[in-house]
């Protein structure tokens, strides 16, 4: 297939003026160069699109693709990652990774964890502090944690985000409420253990890759998976491969939220014991970071032995998977329509590829 590829690349933002921590979610050109070499090993050709404005800009001239793999982060609105996924729709070009409502939701950590907990699912009581007035208000028993309500890359979390006190609970909502200009998100504190879990697939199809522990190190800031720690991951945090009871409950908590939220191809939940050893939900990241090395789903796969190739692979399979399993419900529906601006002959073209790598690889681990 011929596959778009969108991107936030971290340098073209901070060349135009933007922080450091404003960027922290976006790309190196490296990434790319590994999704693209990935991609174009797997037989498919790519395109460099960019952001969402060089998207805009070239459907406009009449571009199109089979397919659009897309990390776009997006900079503004609280729905910023279902941006790239949204446009896709208008034109009929099919997206890799979640559609635009679960970007938009999953990007909202407390409408998350209001349907998380509506699919009954374990997660820590919440509240979610919309303006200052709000902080009074919070009925939680304490130690509390706090984070922006929409951020990645662990973005405005620091040790102050654990709270003890309902006086540190309104110095650091005010702080964040100002600084990110966004809800936060208060949260009983779960002092057990944190993981994350890497999966691929979609619906019934979804399958753990493989569950690590997020071991902080000596160097790192203690108790909190910051901003900071993960910044410097390679300094300050270790990654351990988990297996038996505490990875299968992981991985069928992970699995119910990740299906139950209708996340699909590929991405990571994380999650947390309570005093009582419980998982609880903490979040869900559909739209993962993919660096080889210094992003968790890769790092993920690469502890369980599943080089990035195929982590790419099992990606862009599951998405075309679905995307001809969805033509091939809606041809038998309505034999008239017509084909969208992704070709048949490129999804096939694609399948065989794919088939072919599965089989010399052995298939996923």
């Amino acid at each position: 297939m011929n596959i778009g590829l969108c991107y936030d690349l971290r340098s073209e933002y901070l060349a135009m003026g933007y922080g450091e921590e404003e960027t922290a979610e976006f790309d190196r050109p490296d990434t790319v160069d590994a999704i693209e070499n990935a991609l174009v090993s797997l037989g498919h050709t790519t395109d460099r699109i960019g952001h969402i404005k060089s998207l805009v800009g070239r459907l406009a001239k009449g571009d199109r693709w089979d397919m659009v793999f897309s990390i776009a982060e997006g900079m503004f609105g609280i729905a910023r990652e279902a941006q790239v996924p949204a446009i896709c729709d208008a034109y009929e070009i099919p997206c890799v990774f979640s559609d635009a409502l679960v970007n938009a939701l999953t990007l909202h950590k407390g409408m998350t964890k209001r349907v998380v907990r509506d699919l009954g699912i374990a997660t820590p009581d919440f509240a979610v502090i919309e303006t200052p007035a709000d902080i009074a208000r919070v009925n939680l028993p304490y130690p509390l944690f706090a984070k922006p309500v929409a951020e990645g890359t662990a973005k405005g979390i620091d040790a102050r985000n654990k709270i003890k006190a309902p006086a540190e609970l309104d110095g650091i909502c005010r702080r964040l409420l100002t600084d990110y200009r966004q809800p936060v998100l208060v949260e009983t504190y779960l002092p057990g253990r944190e993981f994350t879990v890497g999966i691929v697939g979609t619906g019934e199809k979804a399958r753990c890759v493989g569950t690590v522990e997020i071991v902080l190190l000596g160097t790192a800031e203690p108790e909190v998976y910051t901003y900071v720690n993960k910044e410097e991951c390679e300094e300050r945090v270790r990654y351990d491969l988990v297996r038996g009871e505490m990875a299968d409950a992981a991985e069928a908590l992970s699995l119910a939220a990740w299906r139950g939220l209708g996340c699909r191809d590929g991405g990571r939940v994380d999650v947390r014991t309570d005093a009582n050893g419980v998982m609880n939900f903490l979040e869900v990241n559909p739209l993962a970071g993919l660096h080889p090395a210094h992003s968790d789903l890769p790092i993920i796969c690469t502890a369980a032995g599943i080089p990035y190739v195929e982590l790419i692979r099992m990606i862009v399979d599951s998405a075309i998977e679905r995307v001809s399993a969805a033509r091939s419900t809606t041809s038998r529906s309505t034999p008239s329509t017509q084909p969208s601006h992704a070709s048949e002959t490129g999804l096939k073209h694609a399948r065989s590829v794919a088939n072919r790598t599965h089989h010399a690889s052995g298939g996923a681990r």
